[in-house]
């Protein structure tokens, strides 16, 4: 049998050089078009792999991605009495649920556990309740005492405004823009969202029940979907790892702020110090923005209680109070617990916020490490999304070993006692492991 002879062919994948390796072995006869390409023959690829039969365009894919994404949040928005909710509960029990390791690994008994886990879950939702409850009641008793302040305030700026030309009816407009009530109605809002959760106490109790009551079994269970998708395994860790570090450092810095924000307040004379000393706790969970929600309603009780000097003094501390402690110590603490660019945190804030209203708001990071989890770190073809979420513009090396902080005993017994017996230093390196799922 004749062998076919070889043909030198110009591709333009190679810039017009000429190639003579097998892909471009070809018959001295026509060549036959492809099936759905009428009269044309396909270009070869650089690889030498002509285009996939029976793949989409593109930009088809990419239309039928969006669309299926609008119906996705659209469900999500509709259902978010539901969602919400049902969120804050397993971040509660994600947040709670080393304290069932460290039990078990004390010799607890498995029901003394599970149940130590339901009084601590129950007494969250109570203590936030009561005081969520305590701070709107104040809030709704002592707000209308200063609304004729406001009003003589707002004269008075309207007065102004109509000195320097500002028409009659935009001084109207901007009077009745501004009223107390109006600020007491927004943040009644935020402080309601959370405690809305009241409206689905049954619901929300006994999933915060059935959640605790299967945290004991949760790493055998994750351990057999490590064993068919080790991928999925790992990302679920990671999740409630990155979870609890960012609960953890935010929910006591937040403390110390709302402590040091109320003791600043008592002693500026700011009626409500300890409320909005809860509302500078509640905004902690807020990124970026949290802070302005915090400061506005001190700043405009001082500029009715002392004007404009009590004002600038409040948000000056505030400033002071909120820069140090947020901006400066709590990232150093949070470190790579959320791996999130500043952008991207600042858009989820506001997506979050309007699929789920303001409880999307306070729970924007957890919702987002978890459909990062999803979406993104199980599937080995999205590391590009990776990159663009991340806060490091460099990937980190996987085999590089993470550093893994130790207690100053640990790190004295370590100097007392070295392994290798010259400079202290161990030869295996600690890696830090993703644990597992509660």
């Amino acid at each position: 049998m004749r062998r076919p002879t070889p043909m030198a062919v110009q591709s333009p994948a190679t810039g017009g050089a000429t190639r003579r390796d097998s892909p471009y072995l070809r018959r001295m006869t026509t060549p036959v078009p492809e099936p759905g390409v009428v009269g044309a023959v396909p270009t070869p690829l650089a690889n030498g792999a002509g285009p996939r039969r029976g793949a989409l365009p593109r930009a088809l894919v990419i239309l039928l991605g969006v669309a299926a994404a609008v119906v996705v949040f659209a469900g999500i928005r509709a259902t978010a009495w539901l969602i919400g909710p049902a969120f804050m509960a397993l971040i509660i029990v994600i947040a709670v649920a080393p304290v069932h390791g460290w039990l078990r690994r004390h010799g607890w008994p498995g029901w003394a556990t599970t149940l130590v886990l339901i009084l601590l879950v129950y007494g969250i939702m109570i203590v936030l309740a009561l005081g969520i409850i305590y701070s709107i009641a104040r809030l709704a008793t002592e707000l209308p005492q200063y609304a004729s302040k406001a009003d003589g305030l707002v004269n008075s700026a309207t007065a102004e405004l109509a000195k320097h030309g500002v028409g009659p009816d935009q001084v109207k407009q901007a009077a009745s823009s501004l009223n107390l009530g109006k600020l007491a109605g927004v943040l009644g809002a935020l402080l309601g969202s959370v405690a809305g959760l009241a409206s689905n106490l049954v619901f929300l109790l006994a999933l915060l029940l059935f959640l605790s009551v299967e945290t004991s079994g949760a790493g055998d269970r994750v351990a057999s979907i490590a064993a068919e998708r080790p991928r999925i395994a790992e990302a679920l860790g990671h999740f409630a790892w990155g979870t609890r570090q960012y609960l953890l450092v935010t929910t006591v810095f937040g403390f110390i702020v709302a402590v040091l924000d109320s003791i600043a307040l008592g002693i500026l004379g700011i009626p409500l110090a300890v409320t909005w000393g809860l509302l500078s706790f509640i905004t902690n969970y807020i990124p970026n923005i949290g802070f302005i929600l915090g400061v506005i309603p001190p700043a405009l009780l001082g500029l009715l209680t002392g004007g404009p000097k009590l004002m600038v003094i409040v948000i000056v501390v505030y400033c002071v109070l909120n820069t140090v402690i947020q901006s400066v110590i709590q990232p150093r603490f949070i470190g790579d617990a959320v791996g999130l660019s500043v952008t991207v945190t600042f858009v989820v804030l506001f997506f979050w916020a309007w699929l789920l209203g303001p409880l999307g708001a306070i729970l924007a990071i957890p919702l987002t490490l978890l459909a990062k989890a999803l979406l993104v770190d199980i599937d080995p073809q999205a590391r590009w999304a990776d990159a663009l979420l991340r806060d490091s513009a460099k990937e980190p090396d996987p085999a590089e070993p993470t550093p893994v902080k130790k207690s100053r005993r640990h790190r004295r017994d370590h100097r007392a006692d070295p392994v290798d017996g010259t400079d202290g230093q161990t030869a295996e390196q600690p890696v830090r492991a993703a644990p597992d799922v509660p």
